[in-house]
């Protein structure tokens, strides 16, 4: 279609033609909906319905005030081009879109009726020696076939009976066909736009299953860690077990060291009240001097002994404090991480169910 025509109407169909060779079943013209749409040619005064599918003109019909469109379903209609010798057929997603198809059809073929009538007034005024040899030759009406603007071709009343043969051939024609044929033809082509969107949603659900797969793989893994953090945590607390088996075993220790300095000090008072009575000769009385201080140094030597193994005892009981709170870290991770692990799993049962 050139330049100087405008659209003035569009819409989207599935486009059909009848079959050449049987003239009752239809030729899909492309597998998917196309635009149709109505244009009016200014310089040529005339109207047409053009659909194009790739650059191929699927639909080229020139609307003349003899066509008829006819609503065969709630969503199909068709009308019959002599010119083109076919029947075009729209499949629509809805019937509202074939109403307005079909009050645009009305419309536009009372506007080619009123510009064709317009235009032989034009040609009576301007050439009136023709229409009088017409009227002297020809006791008939004189109806021109062609649409206005473009060269003029008479036809007496023989060629008229020609039109209404043809006319009712084409209509007997359109009679004959199965409407459920058609609508089984537009349904099939709506399904396929469905199914056309259920597999790029079926790929972008397998793209979904694909990452959560990598994620639940990630988290397996994670999971593993983590066990085998636990595992060491485990074998570390047993070895703690034992650790704590040589605390008690310290402390024992050192509640006899305490029992045995308590022994000792009695027995340095008690030496200190009787040295003075009991020591009258010089090397006694240095004996139980040096005997006294060795006891001194050994009870210095055991509160050294008491200090350290209590220094030990704190450090012990504050790297089991250390390890059981790490424990229980570990521990919350790994609930978090089993119950999103569970969450995943839901998730992908039902999308497997879906």
């Amino acid at each position: 279609f050139s330049c100087r025509e405008q659209p003035i109407f569009s819409t989207r169909a599935h486009v059909f033609q009848i079959d050449p060779a049987t003239k009752r079943n239809w030729i899909p013209a492309s597998k998917h909906a196309l635009t149709v749409s109505y244009f009016y040619d200014a310089t040529r005064n005339v109207y047409r319905i053009i659909s194009v599918g790739g650059t191929k003109a699927i639909i080229n019909s020139t609307i003349t005030p003899n066509m008829t469109f006819t609503k065969t379903s709630q969503k199909f209609g068709q009308w019959a081009d002599s010119r083109a010798n076919t029947v075009y057929g729209l499949g629509f997603a809805s019937e509202q879109h074939l109403s307005q198809f079909a009050e645009k059809f009305q419309e536009v073929k009372e506007a080619a009726r009123l510009a064709r009538e317009k235009s032989q007034d034009k040609t009576e005024l301007t050439n009136p020696a023709l229409n009088i040899t017409s009227h002297q030759v020809l006791p008939s009406p004189i109806i021109s076939s062609n649409g206005p603007g473009e060269d003029k071709l008479f036809r007496s009343q023989s060629a008229d009976v020609e039109i209404t043969t043809e006319k009712e051939r084409l209509k007997k024609m359109l009679s004959e066909g199965s409407v459920s044929e058609v609508q089984w033809e537009a349904e099939f082509f709506s399904l396929q736009d469905n199914n056309n969107k259920l597999v790029a949603a079926l790929h972008e659900a397998n793209a979904n299953v694909d990452q959560w797969k990598k994620q639940l793989a990630a988290y397996q893994e994670e999971t593993e860690t983590l066990r085998q953090r636990v595992a060491e945590l485990e074998s570390q607390g047993s070895h703690d077990s034992s650790s704590e088996n040589n605390k008690e075993e310290l402390s024992q220790t050192l509640e006899e060291l305490e029992l045995l300095i308590k022994a000792k000090d009695e027995e340095i008072q008690m030496l200190k009240s009787q040295k003075c009575g009991r020591w009258e000769a010089e090397g006694e009385r240095e004996e139980t001097l040096q005997k006294l201080q060795e006891l001194e140094t050994r009870n210095a030597e055991l509160e050294r002994r008491l200090h350290l193994a209590e220094q030990t005892l704190a450090e012990t009981l504050a790297e089991r404090e250390k390890i059981q709170n790490e424990v229980t870290k570990v521990a919350e991770i790994m609930d978090v991480k089993i119950f999103e692990l569970s969450e995943l799993r839901q998730g992908l049962a039902k999308l497997v169910e879906s």
